[in-house]
């Protein structure tokens, strides 16, 4: 079944091993029309991209991410057993009631922050099924499954994720970035701890207006823009 989308948004379907993420950035690059979300959805994973034009430089539009991952946390809130906790790391990463469980990824036509690029990609990647034969031996990793969420529709969770992220998308057009940035504290995962990013270790002590992380070290305090974690694998 294909999945159906709101206006502003259109599908395009990929299947086996073909990355969506990677799609979609061929297709950007391309010329293709912003709101494209590339997916493919089989039983063991749900992989999606989102294509966007944006208006604003860089490191405003890396707003998109954070908005995709409350937009999954969303989704998958109204789908799932109440008792399910999904959390965000700050570079992507999705975590399933404390372990982790798939992730966020970004890409850009430019990577200098002040100017906007011709075009952003947010791929989701999220386990729907364990697919290793001995689970016990990497606990810090889970599938959605595993976790309870067998009720969960893959195809049903994409079309939620793309409608929950939308609205966020427009809270973040039509608000600026306050609502989006209060709502992602709340589910953020990490804030307080000793972190290491880049080759730079300290405390992980919150973000700025832009999502950069405030990592301390000693007496100093070090932004880390969010563009940091542009094409990361």
């Amino acid at each position: 079944m294909q999945p159906s989308f709101p206006p502003l948004l259109s599908g395009l379907a990929v299947e086996g091993q073909t990355d969506p993420f990677v799609r979609a950035r061929e297709m950007a690059e391309q010329g293709c029309d912003a709101g494209l979300i590339v997916h493919n959805v089989s039983v063991n994973e749900l992989r999606a991209a989102i294509v966007f034009a944006p208006e604003v430089p860089l490191v405003d539009a890396m707003a998109m991410l954070p908005a995709c991952g409350i937009g999954f946390q969303n989704a998958l809130g109204a789908l799932g057993p109440p008792e399910v906790a999904v959390h965000l790391e700050w570079d992507g990463g999705i975590r399933v009631n404390g372990a982790r469980c798939g992730r966020l990824r970004a890409a850009a036509s430019d990577s200098d922050p002040d100017f906007a690029p011709d075009w952003l990609v947010i791929g989701l990647q999220v386990p729907i099924w364990e697919t290793s034969e001995s689970p016990g031996e990497t606990p810090d990793q889970t599938s959605l499954y595993s976790e309870g969420c067998a009720e969960v529709e893959p195809t049903g969770l994409l079309e939620s994720w793309a409608r929950h992220t939308l609205v966020w998308i427009n809270r973040w057009t039509d608000d600026g970035v306050a609502p989006l940035h209060g709502e992602w504290r709340g589910l953020a995962v990490g804030i307080g701890d000793e972190v290491s990013f880049g080759g730079t270790n300290g405390t992980f002590i919150g973000v700025d207006e832009r999502f950069g992380m405030l990592l301390r070290t000693g007496s100093e305090t070090q932004l880390i823009p969010l563009t940091e974690i542009l094409g990361a694998d």
